[in-house]
C-alpha cells in the first residue's frame, strides 16, 4: 500500500534548509516513522506526563507525540520564534508557499505530526491529517474541524450509533487537546534550547481556544454561507 507524504521544506534567514517528510500509511494514517533508537529523555512517558494520559509506563515507556517530535525539536533548536522563514509543503496534489515566523510554520508541522503520532487525544483530527491544509486561517480551521466531526457523526449513524449533533463530543475533545498542548508546553522547555517549537504549540493551543469558543457560539459565523441550505 502506498505511503501519503507531506512533505515540508523551510528556508531560514541565513539561507540554511529544513527538510521534513511526513508518511502516513494510506489506510491506517499512522505514521511511518521509525522510533529513535535512543530517545532523549524529554520524551519518557512519565516525563511531565500530561494530566490526562491514558497510557501507562509499563506499557508505553515513550511519550508517542514526542518521540514523533524529535526531528522537528532538533532541527529548529537554534531558531528564534520570531524569525521569518519561507515554507513550501508538497503533497501529491500540490505546492503550498508562503513567508511567515517561524513559529507559525512549525506550529503547522507539529499538528500535523501530532494528530498522526499515536497519542490516544489527538486521533481524532487524523481525518483533517489526511486532507491537510498548512497555516490555515482561524475560520478554516473551524469549519474544517466541525466539518469533519459532523462527517463523523454520519458515519457513527450508519453503524448505529447515536450521532452527535450539537457538537458536544468536538468541544470535549478539544478540552482534552488543550490540557495536552499546556503540558507539552512543559515537555518542551527540556528540550528546546530556543523557542520557536515551545511558541509554537502555544500557538497549537491558542487554535484549541478558538475552536471551543466557536462550538460554543453554534458556529453562528459560519451560518450564512449556508442560506442555500436553509432556504430549501
Amino acid at each position: 500500500m502506498t505511503d501519503i507524504t507531506i512533505q515540508y521544506r523551510f528556508t531560514l534567514e541565513n539561507g540554511s534548509e529544513e527538510s521534513f517528510d511526513v508518511s502516513l500509511d494510506e489506510r491506517t494514517l499512522e505514521l511511518s516513522e521509525e522510533v529513535p533508537a535512543s530517545p532523549p529523555p524529554w520524551t519518557a512517558l512519565g516525563f511531565r506526563q500530561c494530566p490526562n494520559c491514558p497510557l501507562d509506563t509499563a506499557t508505553a515507556p515513550q511519550c508517542p507525540a514526542a518521540v514523533k517530535l524529535v526531528g522537528l525539536v532538533r532541527g529548529f533548536a537554534r531558531v528564534l520564534s520570531y524569525e521569518r522563514v519561507h515554507v513550501e509543503v508538497r503533497t501529491t496534489e500540490r505546492t503550498v508557499a508562503h513567508d511567515t515566523s517561524a513559529q507559525q510554520a512549525v506550529s503547522s508541522l507539529m499538528g500535523l505530526i501530532m494528530a498522526v503520532s499515536g497519542c490516544p487525544h489527538t486521533a481524532f483530527f487524523r481525518p483533517m491529517a489526511r486532507f491537510h491544509l498548512p497555516s490555515a486561517t482561524t475560520e478554516e480551521t473551524v469549519y474544517r474541524a466541525a466539518s469533519m466531526h459532523m462527517l463523523a457523526q454520519y458515519y457513527v449513524h450508519k453503524a448505529g450509533g447515536e450521532a452527535d449533533l450539537e457538537l458536544e463530543g468536538l468541544a470535549r475533545r478539544y478540552e482534552a487537546v488543550k490540557e495536552v498542548n499546556r503540558a507539552f508546553v512543559r515537555r518542551l522547555h527540556a528540550a528546546a534550547q530556543y523557542d520557536s517549537t515551545v511558541n509554537a504549540l502555544v500557538v497549537l493551543d491558542a487554535w484549541a481556544l478558538t475552536l471551543s469558543w466557536a462550538i460554543e457560539e453554534s458556529l453562528e459565523g459560519l451560518r450564512h454561507l449556508f442560506e442555500p441550505y436553509l432556504d430549501q
